[in-house]
């Protein structure tokens, strides 16, 4: 294959990235080069309708307060999607971690919510045991 045909095929990540453990969570996003202030490194989010996507580069990238990088919304004018886009906001060295603060949802937010959901199911579940219990009772 020629040199000019092996940048014509599909690569999950951008240049000077790659997969690896991380401290943060699981695996993480890392740089294996410098990269600038600035860079745009690719997509990492995509919306359908009310569904968001995660590509290989949002799949892997961990939250953090400090973040170094950040997500940013390209919007194109007749677009059915909405997609975003990862650029760092700060250099980055060689080994560093690429990080984000999550903007689509809180975790802790979020499990609030179901845990108090299923607070309110479970406690309607065991009024009714006890309304049956003691409609049992009179009958008996």
């Amino acid at each position: 294959m020629s040199k000019k045909g092996k940048n014509l095929m599909y690569h999950p990540l951008p240049p000077r990235l790659t997969i690896k453990p991380s401290l943060i969570n699981g695996l993480g996003l890392f740089a294996t080069a410098g990269i600038a202030q600035g860079t745009n490194l690719g997509t990492t989010h995509i919306k359908v309708d009310d569904i968001i996507f995660r590509t290989p580069l949002g799949g892997f990238i961990n939250c953090d307060e400090n973040a170094n990088c950040v997500k940013v919304e390209m919007k194109a004018e007749g677009s059915i999607t909405d997609k975003w886009n990862l650029v760092t906001l700060r250099n980055i060295n060689n080994g560093e971690e690429l990080t984000l603060k999550y903007t689509f949802y809180t975790v802790k937010k979020d499990f609030l919510e179901e845990a108090e959901k299923e607070k309110k199911e479970l406690g309607e579940s065991y009024r009714e045991s006890i309304k049956q219990k003691k409609e049992r009772n009179e009958k008996a």
